[in-house]
């Protein structure tokens, strides 16, 4: 479990880190768009009030507190469940990347009531109209990894 909550905090100061130096340092919250590598790498200013593609995103604030609700019941289930049982170091690294990104993205609710997305990477000829930030690249590796490295075959040896 040691090695999921290094890999927790990690992500989370990196989450955090990274949205106070483009957010607040670049102030990408006022000037909205900074090309860095255009068209390849850009950021854009987006408030995330839903989910994925802003998916569910109402303006109530009553779904900003029932997704920080969801993010933190998934997260303490991901924990729970790796800790029940022995399992390899692939899983509980993608534990902590998930369950760190998911927390990120819970500060930025309870900071700015929506999550700070700003990573753009598009192509010559084509511009990605979708925005996103490094909690949400590690949720999405997170849970790749969970799928892909648990199971009876990927336990740990037990000792």
């Amino acid at each position: 479990m040691r090695l999921a909550a290094k890999v927790t905090a990690g992500v989370l100061i990196l989450d955090q880190v990274t949205k106070y130096i483009v957010v607040q340092g670049l102030h990408l919250d006022r000037l909205g768009a900074i090309d860095v590598i255009p068209p390849f790498l850009n950021f854009r200013m987006a408030w995330n009030r839903g989910v994925n593609f802003g998916l569910f995103a109402g303006e109530a604030d009553a779904m900003r507190w029932v997704l920080i609700l969801v993010a933190l019941a998934i997260s303490a289930w991901v924990w729970f469940w790796i800790a029940r049982e022995p399992h390899s170091r692939k899983v509980h690294i993608s534990a902590g990347l998930l369950v760190g990104g998911a927390l990120g993205n819970v500060v930025d609710r309870l900071v700015y009531g929506a999550v700070a997305d700003f990573l753009n990477m598009s192509l010559p000829g084509w511009t990605n109209p979708y925005s996103f930030n490094v909690a949400d690249i590690t949720i999405f590796l997170g849970a790749v990894g969970l799928v892909l490295f648990t199971g009876k075959d990927n336990r740990a040896p037990e000792h």
